[in-house]
């Protein structure tokens, strides 16, 4: 088997704000995808997206960050490097079209769509405290329900590396 040219590239998604909860969570999801030598694209802005970006990059990995509006300054500290797309939440393509798999850590509407554009494209949705998005036609969860962080990262590298 011929090695892959780039590491795994893990989406993390969820809201620009949340609770301490979550943030804790999504610090850990960024650490153990950074320990593991994949690199993660988000949202770039702040609540889950930030606490993943800063969980990766305490761990020394790389963090891209797809953002909505047209100035990379509005990306956290914690993005490596910052996308400009002017596109809004129409980003959110580009994040997941990106993604080996996707990790939703809480979330709202922008979460949910993220969840819906992975689906489509017939990648793999890990989600930890997300939306609950019932079976598809063969029984098979929409959204594969995790409880923990390390069990989020290991679900999405072993998707990423079926697709590989």
């Amino acid at each position: 088997m011929v090695a892959p040219l780039h590491p795994p590239i893990i989406a993390v998604c969820g809201a620009g704000t949340c609770d301490h909860q979550l943030a804790a969570l999504a610090e850990a999801v960024g650490r153990g995808l950074a320990q593991a030598g994949a690199t993660l694209v988000c949202g770039g802005l702040g609540g889950v997206m930030e606490a993943a970006c800063r969980g990766a990059r305490s761990a020394g990995g790389l963090t891209v960050g797809i953002l909505p509006g047209n100035d990379i300054r509005a990306a956290n500290p914690y993005v490596m490097v910052p996308v400009a797309t002017g596109m809004g939440e129409a980003r959110n393509a580009i994040i997941v079209q990106t993604a080996a798999a996707v990790i939703a850590v809480g979330g709202e509407y922008g979460t949910l769509s993220e969840i819906a554009l992975a689906r489509k494209r017939g990648k793999v949705v890990i989600g930890l405290h997300t939306w609950d998005l019932g079976t598809d036609p063969t029984g098979h969860p929409r959204v594969l329900r995790v409880d923990s962080p390390e069990e989020a990262v290991e679900r999405a590298l072993a998707a990423a590396r079926q697709m590989s």
